[in-house]
């Protein structure tokens, strides 16, 4: 079928995953691969009933793997797995995430290397079906030996036990399986294991914050534009050859974008001062396409990183052809995190040089705009002084959450798992920081607003003038002082949701980074 995503067969990327967990295309699981790991889980029974010890099949777990468990305690070794690696805390993970988890974990099953059931991997299609999420707290895992913590609460559901999120709230599972309909499932050798090894919950989420990072990205191009216009800046800057020149090509992409925006047609802004004295604009400005394109260059980086790990076997161990069992370590979350670890940085940059042309706008003598971009009773309006303060903190604290997690390791299961990749906390990092940087943009955004409506009766480009009319639907012209905060804050979600490009009905930025 055209458009639909087989599950074991086709290859998710970040954005296919999106649309799948959104409900946006549809998937199927053909009988071919439900065969095929039908006949690998007939190998896995018979290896459970065998006295050579297969770690997670008939083994204990982390420094007890050299201890043998009995054919008659395989199922309770099981269940216990699940039950003491279910030990996380903090907030829930978002529903988008967890389904997210449930989709990848199948996926990865049946590619057929973990040798569980068909029942297994039934049963979590069915929660998926009925929008059933697992309620999966946040903190607890190391990023090593897979996602253990929120893996394990996702894995306790299926067996009745733990909770769903349900309209926010935590419901005991048996009482949502029970309303549905659904008996718990009985686990069998390795499925315990298999359920709580992966990189699911990183793997995902950097998936999803990727596709965050590529709106943020492209709305810096417009804000960064609308700022140029504000200043009154040179398009020297982003002349073709200069870019050509130099051959990185994330930084020509944005400088194209640049000029697509002011090719829309006539500037007035633009075209009064075409014969000024300036002859260079500050970095913020003159270089905004060698550091925005960087960022551009990282996330394609880091797409490729990620969308390689979201159709990876990354339970232990694996099976193979011969039926061979192979204890490995691809649970180990290092490329994910290293990934998001760059991504972190190069979205930090993206704020901090927002922050800088907002600074610049708010200054006479650099911008040529009234002090704090006020007009009206200097001195009694404070205009944009303390949204640039506002914008100043979050870029300070943007670079705290730019510190790599990946370098950090804690030694677990006494020191028999020694490195591990802090992988969670690489996820949690980059959430803040672009939380922070939608609303730095969307300073910047009003900043720069204000300060084309200080230029009138001029006008900016048409492209401009989509994205400023989208702006003062949110955010009026202040005149006097009010409080800025909530407004700040919706266009910050607006930015976020991709609008501000979106309003650029007449210039195509492009999909491609």
């Amino acid at each position: 079928m055209s458009g639909v995503f087989r599950l074991g067969v086709d290859s998710f990327c970040s954005r296919s995953l999106s649309k799948v967990i959104l409900g946006k295309k549809p998937y199927e699981v053909e009988g071919a691969t439900y065969k095929k790991i039908a006949k690998l889980r007939e190998e896995v029974e018979r290896i459970a009933e065998e006295s050579k010890s297969v770690y997670g099949v008939n083994t204990g777990f982390g420094y007890l793997s050299d201890v043998q468990i009995s054919p008659s305690d395989i199922k309770t070794l099981q269940v216990n797995f699940l039950r003491s690696h279910a030990c996380g805390v903090g907030d829930p993970i978002r529903p988008s995430v967890v389904k997210g988890m449930m989709l990848t974990k199948a996926h990865q099953f049946l590619m057929g290397h973990s040798g569980v059931s068909v029942e297994l991997v039934d049963h979590i299609l069915k929660f998926i079906e009925l929008d059933l999420i697992p309620y999966t707290p946040r903190q607890g895992s190391v990023g090593a030996s897979g996602d253990l913590a929120p893996l394990s609460h996702i894995g306790l559901t299926l067996i009745g036990e733990g909770a769903f999120l349900q309209d926010g709230k935590k419901v005991n599972a048996k009482e949502v399986l029970d309303q549905h309909g659904i008996k718990p499932i009985s686990l069998r050798a390795k499925e315990g294991l298999s359920l709580a090894n992966g990189t699911h919950y990183m793997a995902v989420s950097a998936a999803l914050l990727l596709e965050q990072c590529r709106k943020l990205i492209q709305a810096s191009e417009v804000v960064a534009a609308l700022s140029l216009d504000a200043f009154r800046g040179s398009m020297a800057a982003f002349d073709e050859r200069v870019h050509i020149a130099r051959n990185q090509t994330g930084q020509m992409k944005t400088a194209a974008n640049i000029r697509k925006i002011f090719a829309s047609g006539p500037d007035e802004i633009m075209d009064s001062h075409k014969n000024c004295g300036k002859i260079q604009d500050p970095y913020s400005y003159r270089c905004f396409a060698q550091v925005a394109g960087s960022a551009r260059d990282a996330l394609r980086f880091c797409e490729d990183v990620i969308n390689r790990e979201l159709n990876s076997a990354t339970d232990n161990p694996l099976m193979f052809e011969n039926m061979d069992f192979i204890s490995g370590g691809n649970f180990h979350g290092q490329p994910i995190a290293m990934a998001l670890d760059f991504l972190a940085i190069a979205m930090a940059e993206i704020g901090n040089i927002s922050e800088r042309r907002i600074e610049k706008l708010t200054i006479p003598h650099l911008s040529g705009l009234p002090a704090f971009l006020v007009k009206k009773n200097e001195g009694l309006n404070s205009g944009f002084m303390i949204a640039h303060y506002t914008a100043s903190s979050l870029v300070a604290d943007n670079k705290l959450h730019a510190q790599p997690a990946s370098v950090d390791s804690i030694p677990t299961s006494a020191n028999k798992e020694d490195h591990v990749s802090m992988g969670p906390n690489s996820v949690h990092q980059l959430e803040r920081l672009l939380a922070n940087l939608k609303n730095i943009l969307s300073i910047e955004a009003l900043a720069a607003c204000q300060g084309i409506d200080l230029l009138a009766p001029l006008k900016p480009n048409p492209a401009l003038q989509s994205a400023y009319t989208m702006v003062r639907e949110i955010s009026a012209t202040l005149e006097d002082d009010r409080s800025l905060s909530e407004e700040i804050e919706e266009l910050g979600r607006h930015i976020q949701e991709g609008r501000l490009v979106d309003a650029l009905t007449m210039v195509d930025l492009g999909d491609e980074f």
